[in-house]
């Protein structure tokens, strides 16, 4: 019979917030896979747990799943932890997972603490809507087209950052989103969380005179629809309204259809159109 993968979600801090799920299926399963043994150690042992520990991390998530997959295969059941919170959130874990499905190995996911939906509910921006990034990527050219995708982004946005990547990361947003409200929540679940609901352009004034300590998460406002339709609006009437029709009428769109759409990108009626085009 196969056995098993599962995901067990660990406290991002406070050890309290162990589920008893999590503990029995880690005292029971054959195996613990660890992003990190040296750190994982020092919570089995908090909750004395003997299972055997196995590390399995980014750098040989691909070798070492494959070794999983077969004991899994043989029937043996194969418990995965990250460093803090769920594994396969901007962790190698998501590799794992797929390679169990093309497998035909079993997953299941033990649900508890994660950082960014933590974050999220204590940042008092809203909820309904977020979009989750993660950490940034370092290679310039990524990070670029990642930040230029969320100028223009609507939902909430969380991200991760380092503390000593903190200020660049706030100069960027700066740059690239302007102008909106941000909540940096650091030391989750631990005895000096905080969350500082400010503003970009002063969180990054703030931590230039102050080094962040610990590691963060950023929830930011997404962009207002109201602002997109002003900007869309603004860029439109930068045109003459002959000017307007002519980009529609280009494209085989006939005149009263053109006429229809530039009235609707100016946010007038398609009879101050004709009237303008008749006075031209």
């Amino acid at each position: 019979m196969a056995g098993k993968l599962y995901l067990c979600a660990t406290p991002i801090g406070n050890l309290e917030d162990m589920t008893l799920r999590v503990l029995r299926t880690l005292q029971e399963a054959d195996l613990i896979a660890a992003e990190d043994t040296r750190n994982s150690i020092k919570l089995l042992n908090h909750f004395d747990i003997k299972t055997p520990m196995t590390s399995y991390h980014e750098y040989n998530k691909i070798e070492k799943g494959k070794d999983l997959i077969r004991q899994m295969q043989s029937g043996k059941t194969v418990a995965l932890i990250t460093d803090a919170g769920t594994p396969g959130i901007s962790d190698p874990g998501e590799e794992l997972v797929r390679m169990c499905y093309e497998a035909g190995v079993e997953v299941t996911s033990l649900p508890g603490a994660c950082a960014c939906v933590t974050a999220l509910t204590l940042s008092g921006l809203p909820t309904r809507r977020f979009c989750f990034e993660a950490f940034l990527p370092t290679e310039k050219k990524e990070r670029q087209e990642i930040l230029k995708e969320l100028e223009t982004e609507t939902r909430t946005i969380i991200l991760y950052e380092a503390p000593h990547r903190l200020v660049r990361t706030l100069e960027e947003l700066a740059e690239f989103l302007g102008e909106r409200g941000i909540s940096v929540c650091r030391e989750l679940t631990k005895k000096h969380e905080t969350v500082f609901q400010t503003t970009v352009a002063e969180a990054l004034e703030y931590y230039r005179e102050h080094a962040p300590k610990g590691e963060c998460v950023l929830v930011i406002e997404g962009k207002s629809r109201d602002a997109i339709r002003a900007e869309e609006q603004k860029k439109w009437e930068e045109l003459s309204v002959k000017e307007h029709m002519e980009h529609y009428l280009s494209q085989g769109i006939d005149k009263k259809e053109a006429m229809k759409l530039v009235a609707k990108d100016r946010g007038v009626s398609k009879r101050d159109i004709y009237q303008e085009l008749l006075e031209k």
